[in-house]
């Protein structure tokens, strides 16, 4: 069991860490201060700290010299971020900022636990020349961190090992929710700025205003507020990763700033007159076509020719074929685990569901969907109703070949159920078995909700029968 230690002045959200960790099967200790952890503690014996970065007496980040190789993983405030990334340039393994969401700290926790497990039984010559032959681990995305072995991630997984190592800038491609910032992550953990901060920026999340301010710094009296002067996250980024995300919706003033980062490798702060130089990586990821918004006059067309270097396609979710349901297992074991519960499983109709939803959200609504079925679940088995999703006729093809009895018809001889569209399917079934079966029986049969069964007789003219075993109590 991975020993954490945990450095923090505040009680309550001491006490939170390590009860969020206990459940999560960590063993945790803790102290108040850095001095305190070096009194009570060998901390090289531990397996990860977990430090705020500012503490009473000396800061967090005098315990990366302490730690003696074990990694350090620094919490902070959104104020002090810019201190955070100096932190990493000490040593730190990475930093987090607060408030931070619980499952955002487990998925940095066990990342380090799992890189440093792996640093130590790696093999180093074996792992070289696999990546020099440009092979697939049986993992497929294993040391990359991804869920899924489908073909169309199998070759996102290539590419991404091919363009890693080097310095080119990368356009991340994607619907909304597909793990953009993942591949990021992994583009730049496999990189040789791995050890360098990686900087990640939600240009859709930042106010139009500041956003120069916040992507470039600005200098005293520069306007009005600007009490004193202040890096910007690209300069942060210096010698790392700078991650982009929805740069579409980057104001076209900034976008002639970002380009000048491109072409001369150097920035100015807002209400400077000397350029200073950086040394960044650029990585951006959009959900929406660029080219066409360079078309429109809506973005640099000469920017998006400088992001589109490399460009990384990453798939919707219902395009990973049975991706879907390894992801769903993965997310349900986390969800039960972070929840303190027994483990749960899905029942067969909500797998089936799984597979067959479209997921317009993607991941990041599979996620939310089996995060609200394990809170209200009261059996070991997840129904089909509490993932909140109505999978569409259309989905179900399988589902109705496989579920729907032959018609008992005086044509269905002579007539083969292909010819028979998905609705006339569904009207057969249902008027054929609705007199002995309850509504739930009928839509569980059907591989659908309740609700999707009764929509679907409304828009069919289906009347529900009012008495016999169709009518529910």
């Amino acid at each position: 069991m991975p020993h954490i230690l945990i450095v923090e002045d505040e009680t309550i959200i001491r006490s939170a860490l390590r009860r969020l960790l206990e459940r999560n099967q960590y063993q945790v200790s803790e102290a108040g201060s850095v001095q305190e952890a070096q009194e009570r503690y060998s901390i090289p014996s531990f397996d990860l700290v977990l430090s705020d970065l500012r503490l009473p007496g000396a800061p967090g980040t005098e315990l990366i010299g302490l730690a003696g190789g074990t990694p350090v993983l620094i919490m902070t405030s959104y104020a002090s971020l810019r201190s955070a990334v100096d932190s990493m340039k000490l040593g730190a393994i990475d930093y987090i900022a607060k408030p931070f969401d619980h499952d955002e700290m487990l998925q940095a926790v066990a990342r380090i636990l799992r890189e440093r497990q792996q640093a130590r039984s790696a093999e180093p010559a074996s792992a070289s020349s696999a990546a020099e032959r440009g092979e697939a681990p049986a993992d497929a995305g294993g040391e990359i961190g991804i869920i899924g072995n489908c073909a169309a991630m199998q070759d996102l997984y290539g590419k991404i090992r091919k363009v890693a190592p080097t310095d080119s800038t990368v356009l991340i491609q994607g619907e909304s929710g597909t793990g953009k910032e993942l591949v990021a992550r992994a583009l730049h953990n496999l990189s040789k700025r791995a050890k360098a901060p990686l900087i990640s920026v939600n240009c859709a999340a930042i106010p139009e205003t500041l956003i120069e301010s916040e992507l470039f710094g600005h200098e005293k009296g520069a306007f009005t507020g600007a009490t004193a002067g202040r890096a910007g996250l690209v300069e942060a980024a210096d010698g790392g990763t700078l991650f982009l995300d929805e740069i579409g919706e980057l104001p076209l003033e900034a976008q002639a700033r970002l380009l000048r980062v491109l072409q001369e490798g150097e920035i100015r702060r807002v209400g400077a007159v000397q350029s200073q130089k950086v040394d960044v990586r650029l990585i951006a990821a959009t959900h929406r076509d660029l080219k066409n918004l360079a078309k429109n006059g809506q973005f640099r067309e000469d920017l998006y020719y400088r992001l589109h270097v490399i460009s990384l396609r990453l798939p919707a979710l219902r395009e990973r074929e049975d991706d879907v349901l390894e992801i769903a297992r993965v997310f349900l074991a986390r969800q039960c685990a972070r929840m303190g519960r027994e483990p749960l499983q899905f029942s067969t109709e909500a797998l089936k569901a799984i597979r067959h939803y479209n997921w317009p959200g993607n991941v990041r609504e599979l996620e939310n969907a089996i995060e609200r079925a394990v809170i209200l679940c009261e059996s070991p088995s997840i129904p089909l109703d509490l993932l909140g999703i109505d999978v569409e006729l259309d989905d179900l093809l399988d589902n109705f070949v496989d579920e729907l009895h032959p018609l008992p018809s005086a044509s269905s001889a002579s007539e083969p159920a292909e010819n028979l569209s998905l609705e006339d399917y569904f009207q057969h079934f249902v008027l054929e078995h609705q007199d002995h079966m309850t509504e739930t029986e009928l839509a569980r049969k059907l591989g659908i909700s309740r609700k999707c069964l009764w929509e679907r007789r409304q828009r069919l003219g289906i009347p529900r029968r009012k008495s016999g075993a169709s009518a529910d109590s």
